[in-house]
């Protein structure tokens, strides 16, 4: 069982099938919210589509593809983050995550941000993480502004949003330049 503790409050915990139920009930009662930057909510309307994701997020860790957790915050599961995509041949991986509506505004993200690319330089030896989020969305982009990840550019209509396109920004941090800031 992967379980990477962060501080007294924060841990990250592989995700498991078990976890479906109040990962659905989370997604649920913050539907509205994370609707806006998230692509996904439509689709996932029922706990048997988070079991679902959970599967897929359990293949591609055994595949070494990606490894997904869920965000342990004071015991309770307030939302999901790992890296999305894992890529071996190039020592790269990117960032996803999310949070409950009612778990904003205490730095959780941010600080696992900051463990999943500490863990991703000196467990996984990667080389390079990136985090992409919707220009628009300014509180996901404030997460690697603030850790020092550089601005590489933007991607123009990258996302296709329920109803129009969103351009997004990529930020990176490569190995070197994270042991620096240490």
């Amino acid at each position: 069982m992967f379980i990477h503790k962060i501080d007294e409050d924060l841990a990250l915990k592989l995700i498991e099938l078990k976890d479906a139920e109040r990962i659905f009930e989370l997604t649920n009662n913050s539907r509205g919210y994370l609707r806006e930057w998230l692509p996904w909510l439509d689709t996932t309307t029922k706990n048997e589509d988070t079991v679902e994701f959970i599967k897929m997020c359990v293949k591609g860790f055994a595949e070494n593809r990606s490894l997904n957790t869920v965000i342990l915050f004071k015991g309770n599961v307030v939302g999901v983050a790992g890296f999305n995509s894992i890529n071996r041949s190039n020592n790269t991986a990117s960032i996803g995550y999310w949070l409950g509506e009612g778990y904003q505004g205490n730095g959780i993200m941010t600080r696992v941000a900051k463990a999943l690319t500490d863990y991703a330089f000196t467990e996984l030896q990667l080389n390079k993480i990136e985090i992409r989020a919707a220009v628009g969305n300014k509180k996901s982009r404030s997460i690697p502004e603030r850790l020092g990840f550089v601005n590489e550019g933007c991607i123009r209509r990258a996302e296709w949003l329920y109803d129009h396109y969103v351009d997004h920004v990529v930020y990176g941090v490569l190995a070197d330049e994270w042991n620096e800031k240490k």
